[in-house]
């Protein structure tokens, strides 16, 4: 299914794929290791019923002495291989993405990944996310990146996903939801079909844009958060389709006043977008719009309904439901009741 990433096990997936000859080559018995692996699984997506991306990871833990320097903690993620075949959609984005998120289910103090320097694209991919240089495994001479996800360093890319909230503004930001799960994959609803997410840049990549008009919205700032709310379901009842989805930090919020003319407004906005060039030009020829780009850091394992919102969170019923400021008391409920990933969040 294209755009599906799916958790197999080895022996569902077919070795003689030509997806994976380069890793034979790479790899002098791949073969045997791979089989080896049967009963474990890795993460896996498909286009037109063939291989695109591949992921397996591994738990460790203590003294790793493979690589120079060594590597040590009480849990450790190894991305133990992780492929994609190039094509212009950031296929690789969303399984760091995944990595990521598995590494912070597990409590990893550290992530880690062997690599072949010839492999540039894969290797800058990774250092823009975090992963720095730290040595190399000398059996293969591959270099060893490592991401440490217990420390902050103020970059809103090497920190990913964990969020600072400190000292941040909070706010909860309306999708509407014919855009809402392509942009999200992640924080997919379970009355949806999977079938409707795409292989596409702005479903795979850990950035979005937004387009909007709603007021309010120029008040937010880099490294601010965003609650995502998805509005209600056509036709249905929002105090029990409206929910709270994801958790998402500004990167940037650009007034449309701030770009020279259309071209350059859809320049900057098509990379991340959902929107097609007819809608940005709709909001464009509107006026008065703004651009959000932020980066998808968390889906809410349960989804928050309006009337949870208001009842428990303390939400104003009142208030427009656009974009509306939390308190820090507000958006924490909002993470403990969402139950999302502890380490997270790091204040």
């Amino acid at each position: 299914m294209s755009g599906l990433l799916e958790k197999k096990k080895f022996d569902k997936i077919r070795l003689d794929d030509p997806f994976f000859n380069s890793l034979k080559e790479d790899y002098p018995g791949f073969d045997v290791w791979f089989n080896k692996k049967k009963d474990e699984e890795a993460y896996i997506t498909y286009e037109n019923g063939e291989i695109q991306g591949f992921l397996y990871l591994k738990r460790e833990k203590g003294l790793l002495d493979d690589v120079t320097p060594v590597i040590e903690g009480e849990v450790i993620l190894k991305i133990g291989t992780f492929k994609i075949n190039p094509h212009g959609t950031r296929l690789g984005e969303r399984f760091i993405k995944k990595a990521l998120d598995y590494a912070l289910s597990i409590k990893a103090e550290l992530c880690y990944v062997t690599i072949f320097e010839k492999h540039t694209a894969l290797v800058l991919l990774l250092e823009r996310y975090g992963f720095s240089r730290q040595g190399s495994k000398p059996s293969n001479n591959e270099l060893v990146l490592v991401k440490n996800m217990k420390i902050l360093t103020g970059d809103i890319l090497d920190d990913y996903p964990l969020i600072n909230t400190k000292g941040n503004g909070k706010f909860l930001l309306s999708i509407y939801p014919q855009y809402h799960t392509n942009m999200f994959p992640d924080s997919i609803l379970h009355t949806e079909n999977l079938n409707i997410l795409e292989d596409v840049s702005y479903t795979n990549s850990i950035h979005k844009v937004y387009v909007c008009r709603m007021k309010g919205v120029s008040e937010a700032a880099r490294g601010d958060v965003f609650a995502i709310y998805r509005t209600k379901t056509e036709g249905q009842n929002a105090e029990y389709t409206s929910v709270v989805s994801s958790i998402c930090v500004v990167e940037e919020i650009r007034k449309q006043t701030s770009f020279t003319d259309f071209e350059q407004f859809f320049n900057y906005a098509t990379t991340y977008s959902i929107f097609d060039r007819k809608d940005l030009q709709y909001w464009y020829e509107k006026g008065g719009c703004f651009t959000i780009k932020m980066t998808y850091n968390a889906a809410l394992s349960k989804r928050l309904i309006r009337k949870k919102l208001i009842e428990e969170i303390g939400l104003d019923r009142n208030a427009y439901p656009g974009f509306v400021r939390l308190t820090d008391e507000q958006f924490n409920r909002i993470l403990k009741e969402g139950e999302v990933l502890e380490g997270i969040v790091v204040d």
